[in-house]
Formats: structure tokens, sequence, C-alpha cells
């Protein structure tokens, strides 16, 4: 793990996979897995189907902006530039 996974790992929610930190989020009807990429510097949100099995990549601008915030709040209290969560692949 790197520095900055260990440090979100730290946040409510989150856990580590190799280089990558993720955490799942339900909100309504609607399920997300946000991971954050340490090596690439990146945040991708994942939509998840109501039976868990399939997880598909969104664009952000279909997150709603709460879930938004609440990451951007994370990778600052983990010391992570906010401005990644906002980074095109």
């Amino acid at each position: 793990m790197g520095e900055h996974v260990d440090s979100l790992t730290q946040q409510d929610g989150w856990h580590a996979e190799d280089r990558a930190a993720r955490v799942h989020y339900q909100g309504g009807s609607d399920r997300y897995s946000i991971e954050y990429y340490e090596p690439s510097d990146c945040v991708v949100y994942w939509k998840v189907a109501p039976d868990g099995d399939i997880a598909v990549p969104v664009s952000r601008d279909t997150v709603p902006d709460p879930l938004r915030e609440r990451i951007r709040q994370d990778l600052t209290t983990a010391d992570i530039d906010p401005a990644v969560e906002s980074r095109t692949l």
C-alpha cells in the first residue's frame, strides 16, 4: 500500500486493496463504489446494481453532489489534493 491509501483507510468506511482504496455508499436506491487509485492519483465512481453483482463506471456529473463532497473531504483529511476527485481519465 502507498502512503495515501494508508491515510484513506483511516477514514470512515474506506479499506485498502493493494495500491487503491475503496469506500461504498448507499443513498436511497442508489449504490456506489468509489475508488482512489494512488499510482494514477485519481478517483473513479462505480454505480452498483441493486443485486450487487455488477458495477459500471459512471460520469461524475451523475453522482450526487453530497457524495462527491464527502469524497473530497475524505481526500483532504487524508492529505490528498481534493482536486484529484474531478480529474478525468
